[in-house]
């Protein structure tokens, strides 16, 4: 698993190195080429709600100084600057966005750009116009690899550690088998434990995470 970085916190700027790699070292690898400018031309990543594609791509745009938008966001055309240009949630694309967004391959040379793409389904599975799913199956393409609980669990261990607390390793398990196990909400769990041991002067252990979820909290 890729070294954690020390300070992960939910109002963090989205970075290649504050993503949760898991089994996704060679896209991460293309990512970083890319922004960059070292890549092997366009790229579509595909994957799950919650597996970060929307990170991914304001990462790479952060990186290499490229533009971010959402596929609701496209009109008829797009940025045409010498840069990378990253469209999220292509499976969303109106009719309008789809025919800018094949223009774009057609003069992405011609404009120096490359094409950073995301979508919720390989390209042959997008209900996108055939043309344009044939493009998008040309570019270099990754299907995000979820994390394993395994990797979740540890994940969750070391930030706590890292952030100086001592939690019940009964805690993570049930954490595992009853809530939400997508980081975001992992750490909006681990958040709001790590303020309700301070306040309270309590260790993070199940009995106060049992009672902070009679409380109301939602995990």
């Amino acid at each position: 698993m890729k070294q954690l970085v020390l300070d992960i916190r939910l109002d963090a700027p989205p970075t290649l190195e504050n993503y949760f790699a898991g089994d996704n070292a060679a896209l991460i690898a293309a990512l970083q080429a890319t922004a960059q400018g070292d890549g092997m031309g366009h790229l579509y990543l595909w994957g799950a709600p919650a597996t970060g594609r929307s990170h991914l791509l304001r990462a790479s745009c952060g990186a290499g100084q490229g533009t971010y938008l959402n596929a609701r966001e496209i009109a008829d055309t797009l940025p045409t600057t010498p840069a990378l240009l990253a469209i999220d949630d292509v499976h969303q694309l109106s009719e309008s966005g789809a025919i800018a967004l094949f223009n774009a391959f057609n003069r992405a040379r011609a404009n120096g750009q490359t094409l950073l793409l995301a979508g919720d389904q390989p390209p042959l599975a997008l209900s996108l116009r055939e043309d344009l799913r044939t493009r998008i199956g040309q570019c270099l393409g990754f299907e995000i690899q979820p994390l394993t609980d395994a990797a979740r669990s540890a994940i969750l261990s070391t930030l706590a550690i890292q952030r100086g607390l001592r939690i019940d390793g009964d805690v993570v398990t049930y954490l595992m088998r009853h809530g939400r196990r997508d980081m975001p909400s992992l750490l909006t769990t681990l958040d709001a434990l790590d303020r309700a041991s301070f306040e309270r002067k309590r260790a993070i252990n199940l009995p106060l995470l049992r009672e902070m979820l009679q409380s109301g909290l939602d995990i």
